[in-house]
């Protein structure tokens, strides 16, 4: 049955969920809620998408939300190992502004903060700006 599976770790103290198979919109409410449940306040969630074959925009916004909630606690998401669908994916949606993002799980653990720390400004998700938008035309012109 495709879908997506999610196994916990622990490692250096943060959680690690691993994401294997197929995240889409069937199955991204209740891919979500799991995830959010592991959301510890103050600390660094590892997602690894080593191993995830799909994902789609469904899916990425239940990953925002997640980011949003562990970001509003004072912790945050880490996106591991994301595979080049992933990534375009993130870039083609600004998610990749939203989310850090490692090359692997070990790089995402050493390059985060320890226990009780918080994150700094984060850069918007969502960008109000429209690229190739029209300039408001000029109302001074004869």
């Amino acid at each position: 049955m495709p879908g997506v599976e999610l196994s916990t770790s622990a490692c250096n103290g943060h959680v690690v969920v691993a994401l294997r198979g197929d995240m889409d919109i069937i199955g991204a409410a209740d891919a979500g809620a799991a995830i959010t449940a592991l959301v510890v306040p103050g600390r660094c969630l590892i997602i690894d998408m080593s191993a995830l074959d799909f994902i789609d925009c469904g899916s990425l916004g239940a990953l925002l939300r997640v980011e949003w909630l562990a970001w509003s606690t004072g912790g945050g998401v880490v996106l591991a190992a994301p595979q080049r669908h992933v990534l375009r994916l993130l870039a083609l949606t600004g998610g990749d502004h939203a989310f850090l993002i490692h090359a692997s799980v070990q790089s995402a653990v050493a390059g985060q903060p320890g226990r009780g720390a918080r994150y700094g400004e984060r850069p918007l998700a969502v960008s109000t700006a429209w690229s190739g938008r029209a300039a408001p035309a000029r109302t001074d012109i004869r």
